[in-house]
């Protein structure tokens, strides 16, 4: 959302996916993107160009690498209500995701473009290589990168299309799975998926997947199956407490050495390679859209976390110059230029960060706080994720100290340029304000140790907004600050916020009866205030 003598993005992107899918609905997605001439088994071997192709665009689309799909499918959603960004921006008059009015054509991305950008080429790949043996590789990697991406939507919106794609009934109706049977489907895919990679992990790399691999230059099977192990992992503790003797058997499989092992270093992080800038780059400095959120200001500022500038550049301006210093989401913005000159992101790199080592360890942290199998010890993990994390960003000298330290909490939150001065606020003894500190003590409750484990795994997987707001919803930490200004007209509660999004207007349009059965599976109205089914109000350890 550029400036003022730019067509507003939003708008102009709707048009542009309006345009491209106003003949097309669920039922037919194949047909996107569809080679008219087909490919037979001896085209897809001979250069393995088209493979390479789909392969690209999903890897690309599983958090979307163009600025306009990103803005609204990850920046104006999950980025923020994960509490890593705020926006300065009073988009529709102050009334949209940000202050809970979800913006219809805002949301609509986060399906629309994972469906034609990443499930409709994975599907493409699937249906080439799935009976092919010389690219059984490839057909596993396809399912990594279909659950990989999916489970991404399915956290967003609850019951979705997965293992009936593209298998219209009679009435032309393309039905959704559950959120519970899409779960399973994921880990029933891990299983293919994972099986494959472990005959091939001692093997050299094929042409097809060096040239269709963009995150790993070598070890690329072993690591793609460690990735597939760790993701196996996260969606095991993402249903714990909603099926925890399902959990805890994906977990122990994910755990279990024979199967390959998990992300262990910084080496084995996931990134893609980008075919253009990072889209956070543009939309924090060029488009100047976006700013620190006043969450991650307040937990990385009062741990003096050397993390900090790492990401973020002190704020420009007079008000709190040589501060880094956020905003808070869902607050009263009369003009963006209120909160411009506050804390910009420092430049990221032109990769798009998927998972890394230190999740991997804060997840085994939480595993044997579960006492599953194979999970260790939980101190030592959470310790080695913190190590882990400092060592991406080159700080490793700073680590003892940290993690010896046991008086730094989150600090208060004071907003000096607030519309209505002192009420955005956050001070000593709030409910919002976290008291857990860094050092691990193993005498404290399993809550609180739980509280301490996912308060550091937030900070070590920024700028991941997806996975930090769904940890969120799952388990209430870390403890994010609410929104101050509600304008969802009572559909969504200013605690516990934003549950999930509504289902698209183009799927009740092309594919209304599966939607109406969809919203049933969901247990509650199609809006933002409706839980998922993992998202359980009891969360007690």
């Amino acid at each position: 959302m550029k400036n003022k003598n730019k067509i507003n993005y939003v708008q102009q992107f709707l048009t542009i996916v309006l345009l491209t899918i106003s003949a097309a609905c669920t039922k037919n997605f194949e047909e996107l993107n569809t080679n008219p001439a087909g490919v037979s088994d001896e085209q897809a071997n001979a250069d393995f160009a088209l493979i390479a192709s789909y392969l690209a665009q999903a890897q690309r689309d599983i958090i979307p690498e163009d600025v306009g799909e990103y803005q609204l499918a990850n920046n104006l959603s999950s980025d923020t209500y994960g509490g890593y960004f705020a926006s300065q921006t009073p988009y529709v008059g102050n009334a949209n995701n940000l202050t809970y009015s979800l913006v219809p054509g805002w949301y609509s991305a986060i399906w629309v473009e994972r469906y034609i950008r990443a499930m409709n080429p994975l599907y493409r790949v699937g249906q080439i290589t799935r009976n092919n043996d010389q690219l059984q590789d490839i057909f596993a990697f396809s399912l990594v990168l279909k659950v990989a991406a999916m489970h991404r939507t399915a956290e967003k919106v609850g019951p979705i299309i997965y293992s009936q794609y593209n298998m219209p009934d009679e009435t032309g109706q393309i039905a959704y799975d559950s959120q519970e049977e899409a779960y399973n489907r994921f880990f029933l895919d891990l299983d293919t998926a994972s099986t494959i990679l472990q005959g091939l992990q001692e093997q050299a790399t094929s042409s097809a997947m060096s040239r269709s691999d963009l995150a790993y230059s070598n070890n690329n099977y072993r690591r793609w199956l460690k990735f597939a192990n760790t993701l196996r992992l996260r969606l095991a503790l993402r249903v714990v407490y909603v099926s925890p003797q399902l959990a805890q058997a994906e977990g122990e499989k994910a755990l279990n050495p024979e199967n390959g092992g998990l992300l262990e270093d910084n080496a084995d992080n996931c990134s893609i390679a980008l075919s253009l800038e990072h889209p956070l780059n543009i939309i924090t400095s060029s488009w100047s859209d976006v700013r620190m959120g006043a969450s991650i200001e307040s937990i990385l500022g009062g741990y003096n976390d050397p993390r900090l500038p790492k990401n973020f550049l002190q704020a420009a301006d007079p008000a709190v110059a040589g501060q880094y210093k956020g905003i808070r989401t869902g607050i009263n913005i009369d003009a963006k230029s209120r909160y411009d000159g506050y804390s910009r992101l420092i430049a990221q790199p032109q990769r798009m960060q998927l998972m890394v080592a230190p999740e991997s360890w804060f997840l085994r942290a939480e595993a044997a706080l579960r006492g599953w199998s194979n999970a260790g010890s939980a101190q030592a993990n959470y310790e080695t994720g913190i190590r882990r994390s400092f060592e991406m960003y080159n700080i490793s000298g700073e680590t003892a100290a940290y993690l010896q330290n046991t008086t730094l909490t989150p600090r208060p939150y004071i907003d000096p340029k607030s519309v209505t001065p002192g009420q955005n606020d956050v001070t000593v003894g709030s409910p919002y304000l976290s008291t857990v500190t860094i050092a691990w003590d193993e005498g404290a409750t399993n809550d609180k140790k739980l509280e301490r484990i996912i308060t550091q795994k937030w900070i070590a997987v920024f700028p991941d907004g997806d996975e930090a707001w769904a940890e969120y919803r799952r388990t209430g930490y870390p403890i994010l600050f609410p929104v101050v200004v509600n304008n969802s007209g009572g559909t969504i509660q200013t605690i516990p916020g934003v549950r999930r999004f509504p289902y698209p207007e183009r799927e009740y349009n092309s594919n209304r009866a599966a939607v109406a059965r969809a919203i049933q599976l969901l247990g509650g109205p199609d809006n933002g205030g409706t839980r998922l089914w993992w998202d359980v109000v009891d969360k007690s350890f």
